[in-house]
């Protein structure tokens, strides 16, 4: 038996079973009383069954047609469900969003993207997996989650990267130190000998600060190198030294009294980027929370000087 109906011929059908009558099946489903017989027709020919019996004066369920019928109204049903749940996720009612996302972005633009999210669309759940690039190429290829936040290009074949924004450098420089009373950008020369706190290679980190240097045949020397942002920034409140990190990782962990400037000459800028499977769409949801994403971060890393002509950017693994 080849199933082809339509859920407009079992609509049809259930009219009938409910109303007993050619007549008022006709005018409800807004058919010629010919075209609703013939829908049974083609009904009974495909079951190989009779589904009424009928005559000029009255029409009834068969025993057969009475089980059909139980099980169209299931049938309808669960059709009914489908569309609803599809028309959920579609308008943001329901869903899950899981992404991967470098532990200076899951701890800045990410915790405040999806709080904005929630609140207008409380039906999505989200999961959050901060990792370093590697590692997060690996999730997204294994289908583990949606997409991934770098600042790397994957420059894999079965991946996507689209750029999302431009993540200047800064200085951190702590309190009552005689460069936080200037005003304006710094240059990496005139900050070269100072006493820097960074993190070990192969950070993203030291490698672009490393590369910022070079440009001025000069060799970064850090005094201290931790592992965590939270450290570094500390280390700056206390007088420590300075540091040159990324407008996001310099958020991830704010002291009091620390002050940032804008380093330039050369305007060194780590790219973030969108990292999907390709050829796999998103769902509405996290297309949704990645247009947020970008809006927060053009909040919390604004760069006035985002119209510089130069702007250096490198292709490493990041944190």
């Amino acid at each position: 038996m080849q199933i082809n109906w339509s859920l407009r011929e079992l609509d049809v059908f259930l009219a009938l079973a409910a109303t007993l009558s050619f007549r008022r099946t006709a005018a409800q489903v807004n058919l010629s009383q010919s075209a609703v017989s013939g829908v049974i027709t083609r009904l009974e020919e495909t079951l190989a069954v009779r589904l009424f019996d009928r005559t000029t004066r009255h029409v009834q369920l068969t025993a057969t047609g009475q089980v059909f019928a139980e099980q169209a109204l299931l049938l309808r049903a669960q059709t009914d469900e489908a569309v609803r749940a599809v028309r959920n996720v579609v308008e943001l009612q329901s869903g899950k969003v899981t992404l991967a996302a470098l532990p200076s972005l899951a701890a800045t633009v990410v915790p405040a993207a999806c709080a904005r999210f929630s609140a207008r669309h409380p039906g999505i759940r989200f999961r959050i997996v901060d990792t370093l690039s590697g590692p997060a190429f690996d999730l997204v290829r294994a289908g583990q989650v949606d997409f991934a936040l770098t600042a790397a290009n994957p420059a894999y074949a079965d991946l996507d990267y689209q750029p999302l924004a431009s993540d200047g450098f800064v200085l951190l420089i702590p309190p009552g130190h005689a460069l936080a009373q200037a005003n304006g950008p710094l240059r990496w020369i005139d900050v070269a000998a100072l006493t820097h706190i960074s993190m070990p290679l192969p950070a993203s980190v030291r490698q672009y600060a490393d590369a910022a240097l070079l440009e001025h045949r000069l060799r970064f020397v850090p005094t201290y190198e931790v592992e965590h942002l939270a450290t570094i920034t500390a280390m700056v409140a206390c007088g420590l030294g300075v540091a040159a990190l990324p407008e996001l990782a310099a958020a991830v962990a704010p002291q009091p009294g620390v002050v940032r400037r804008i380093l330039v000459d050369p305007d060194i800028s780590r790219p973030i980027g969108l990292v999907t499977r390709r050829y796999r769409s998103l769902s509405p949801a996290a297309t949704a929370l990645v247009d947020m994403l970008r809006e927060e971060m053009a909040r919390v890393a604004p760069r006035p000087w985002q119209a510089a002509q130069k702007t250096q950017t490198l292709n490493t693994p990041a944190r």
